[in-house]
């Protein structure tokens, strides 16, 4: 399985930009920015949790597991 963030797609829906969403989440923009590209390893569950809040939504809004194309992954 691999993981999709979505958050591009969310930000939108919200009409947030994502300078706003790193100022109140309390994290840097280079760092959102690698999130929202997938570029991340892991992400804290605070972290998550406080995406969540600003955005309100769940962290199923924000993250996909889709089957990966080799199927050995």
């Amino acid at each position: 399985m691999q993981i999709i963030v979505r958050l591009d797609v969310m930000l939108a829906m919200r009409k947030m930009k994502s300078r706003d969403l790193a100022s109140i989440v309390g994290i840097t923009e280079q760092n959102l920015s690698l999130l929202k590209s997938g570029k991340v390893k892991g992400i804290r569950f605070d972290t998550l949790s406080k995406i969540c809040a600003a955005l309100n939504c769940q962290p199923g809004d924000l993250l996909e597991a889709v089957p990966s194309e080799n199927a050995d992954e």
